[in-house]
């Protein structure tokens, strides 16, 4: 049994953190085989989205397995890309997480390292470091003032209090909430929406957003202008148009 399980589903790879009797805690056999995963998925080009999920249906991740920590283990449950492999990774296709239980600690930063969040409707999300006198040191403190109002970031770091998966769709940190026993359904059926459109288009849309937001607007319209042109004179981009024109769905090649 794998520290982290791996399903193709056409162009959509679905990656489940396998330790549900652990909460899905992150030990160094997940960093490991989380690691290896996006690595041959980053240069896999029939993976077009990957989906980032827990085992099980309490928890999608406890954050840092203490145990492991005590035993000898932290070397290896942060590694070049950040904790669980993923946290400081730079990773250029969508990453949807798919939140099917308690997302706290260090399993809240790996939803924060996705692009976009599906939530069951009992999922809870917190960053809770502060209460064990500590700071939610994998890129928590980082990225929630950037998906959600700052106030409501610092609510969540400084008081180490949960949120709700309603809350959490209302201040924007998370797409969808849907029931349980639809979660991976939902998931599944936004990342086809996304695996339908031209692959190239996709990473660069998300590489603009991201890279843009800590640019001046000078420099954002250089890399914006910039990658235009790369997509203008792409494959993609004239299959785009004839597939219009002949009134039939396109046939990416992500070029």
């Amino acid at each position: 049994m794998s520290a982290v399980e791996r399903e193709r589903r056409d162009r959509v790879e679905i990656l489940t953190i396998n330790r549900p009797e652990a909460r899905n805690a992150i030990n160094g056999e997940v960093t490991e085989a989380m690691g290896a995963a996006l690595d041959d998925l980053e240069s896999d080009e029939g993976c077009w989205v990957v989906v980032v999920t827990g085992a099980g249906d309490k928890s999608f991740s406890a954050g840092m397995d203490l145990k492991a920590f005590a035993s000898g283990q932290g070397a290896n449950i942060i590694d070049g890309n950040g904790f669980a492999s993923i946290t400081r990774r730079s990773f250029p296709k969508p990453l949807i997480a798919a939140v099917n239980g308690a997302c706290l600690a260090g399993g809240c930063e790996i939803m924060l390292s996705c692009d976009l969040v599906v939530a069951a409707d009992h999922a809870i999300f917190g960053i809770p470091e502060a209460k064990r006198g500590l700071i939610a040191g994998a890129g928590g403190l980082i990225r929630l003032p950037r998906r959600i109002p700052r106030a409501v970031a610092l609510e969540l770091a400084l008081t180490g209090e949960a949120i709700d998966a309603d809350r959490a769709h209302q201040v924007g940190l998370v797409n969808r909430v849907v029931p349980a026993t639809r979660l991976m359904e939902e998931a599944l059926r936004l990342a086809e929406q996304v695996a339908a459109n031209a692959p190239l288009a996709v990473r660069c849309s998300k590489r603009v957003m991201l890279a843009s937001a800590d640019l001046s607007e000078a420099d954002a319209w250089a890399l914006n202008d910039s990658t235009f042109a790369e997509i203008f004179t792409s494959a993609d981009a004239m299959e785009g148009a004839v597939a219009f024109a002949e009134k039939r769905a396109p046939n990416w090649s992500g070029k």
